[in-house]
């Protein structure tokens, strides 16, 4: 089998508590954009088309292997923290072939860490043939990494840790990420890890002197970017990481021809597809897997989620979408809330303060102000008044309702579900029905008006001093009533 063409199995170490998190969640779940941290990981390693993906697990590891199900993942428990040399062997362990791949260690909480870095360190990797490369990176003071020891040829020797160095090795700049690459000795080598040390822990470091011993090729790449290999080890990081990879995200989606004019406003999870011209005004916030076809505007400060969004729909500003579909030409907002199970069809108009959940709106649907629409059908062309009120709750149970066609529906009405309307019927204003309604028919469901003539001035009359300190047009107008 040649270089190049040899497989690739990875490792993710994920076993550690992360206590600087301070967090009931895993370390390796705090999401970045989108995503656990670890899955940053499980993304990189799959798209370098990786054979077999282990991730080691210890603290939360029920929680961690649920988050991760997905084909070509597997996983292997360290019960014992006994160190990330200790954690590599539980990881080989579970792979299903050794020896004739190479094989990649990767992180939980480096979700910088770019797929085309990857790709470039194995080419790297397998062009000079070596058989141990340790990824690096430079920083002016890298307090806090284990620097990278070089011999008087540039060879690397050795990889000294912080708490060991002598003062003149820590000013060194180049620094061990921690990530790396070796060829099918991996199994045995790792094995013969010994945890004679003061903090009585094996280290995966200690593999570059086993392979240097068996006089195989050691290298280093250097990261351009060290930033790459940031871990988010507690808040302050998990909020760095997100600043970087929301950058990233921006200007991906503004290379590939969406308009974002202030993109650090602008936060995109990485599972979201949006077709290029399309608008993106500040503040938006696009989760989960929301998708926008071309030619949409999403207005100033809306947040989506799980929602689907066809050609040249328009969501005005401070509009909130969850788990909707939404038509092409349609327009939502602005203030407006589309929940779960909300489908609008081709050209419908959601105006501001309208709330709809599983509800269906058809073609040309018109509800343009303060309506809450709940388990609802709404057949082309009906135009729903302002302050309409489908009641779907009895407390217990939800009910459904079914709006016909070309219904037109006066404002401040109530549809107490279950109800039926017919196509074309006409709802008055004010009415709360409560009875079906048959096509073509006109429902009045209010009381009739009584009009007391001279009611208000025997009513204000006897609250008259009140009046007179409070309300003195209406008192001017006691008083000229009085006189007539």
């Amino acid at each position: 089998m040649s270089e190049t063409n040899r497989p690739l199995d990875v490792v993710i170490l994920a076993a550690g508590q992360g206590t600087r998190m301070k967090s009931a969640l895993p370390k390796v779940l705090h999401p970045v954009a989108g995503r656990p941290m670890v899955a940053w990981a499980v993304k990189a390693a799959q798209e370098l088309g990786a054979r077999q993906v282990i991730v080691v697990t210890g603290h939360g590891a029920d929680q961690v292997e649920a988050a991760l199900q997905a084909p070509g993942v597997a996983f292997a428990r360290q019960e014992q923290q006994l160190g990330t040399g200790h954690a590599f062997l539980k990881g080989l362990d579970a792979l299903q072939r050794h020896g004739d791949a190479d094989v990649l260690v990767l992180y939980g909480d480096t979700p910088l860490l770019r797929a085309q870095t990857l790709r470039d360190l194995l080419a790297d990797h397998r062009e000079r043939g070596s058989a141990f490369t340790v990824l690096t990176g430079e920083l002016p003071d890298a307090t806090g990494y284990g620097r990278i020891l070089r011999d008087e040829d540039g060879a690397v020797e050795r990889i000294v840790e912080q708490k060991d160095a002598t003062p003149e090795q820590r000013a060194v700049r180049e620094f061990n990420s921690g990530v790396y690459l070796m060829d099918g000795r991996a199994r045995d080598l790792a094995g013969r890890i010994t945890n004679e040390n003061a903090g009585g822990e094996y280290y995966l470091t200690d593999l570059l002197g086993l392979y240097r011993e068996q006089g195989a090729a050691v290298q280093a790449f250097k990261l351009a970017d060290p930033d790459e290999v940031m871990g988010a080890n507690d808040r302050v990081g998990l909020a760095d990481a997100q600043r970087v990879l929301r950058a990233r995200l921006t200007e991906q989606h503004m290379r590939a021809g969406v308009t974002i004019p202030m993109p650090e406003t602008v936060f995109i999870e990485d599972t979201v597809q949006i077709d290029r011209d399309v608008t993106l005004e500040p503040g938006v916030i696009l989760r989960g897997q929301t998708r926008i076809a071309s030619g949409v505007t999403v207005g100033a400060y809306s947040v989506l989620t799980d929602s689907v969004l066809a050609e040249s729909v328009t969501i005005k500003p401070h509009s909130v979408l969850e788990g909707a579909q939404v038509g092409a030409g349609s327009d939502v907002g602005p203030f407006a809330r589309l929940r779960a199970g909300t489908v609008l069809a081709e050209g419908v108009h959601i105006g501001n303060f309208v709330e709809t959940k599983n509800a269906q709106l058809a073609a040309g649907v018109k509800a343009g102000h303060l309506a809450y629409l709940g388990d609802v059908s709404i057949g082309q062309e009906t135009n729903v008044g302002a302050g309409t009120i489908v009641a779907n709750f009895d407390g217990v149970n939800k009910h459904r309702t079914q709006v016909g066609a070309g219904v037109f529906i006066g404002s401040n009405s109530t549809l107490i579900a279950p109800r039926t309307v017919g196509d074309a019927a006409f709802i008055a204003a004010g009415s709360a029905v409560h009875d079906d309604v048959p096509e073509g028919a006109l429902a009045v469901a209010r009381g009739k008006q009584r009009t007391l003539e001279g009611w208000s001035r025997r009513y204000w009359s006897g609250l008259r001093d009140k009046v007179q300190v409070k309300l003195p047009w209406l008192a001017g107008w006691l008083e000229r009533e009085s006189r007539e």
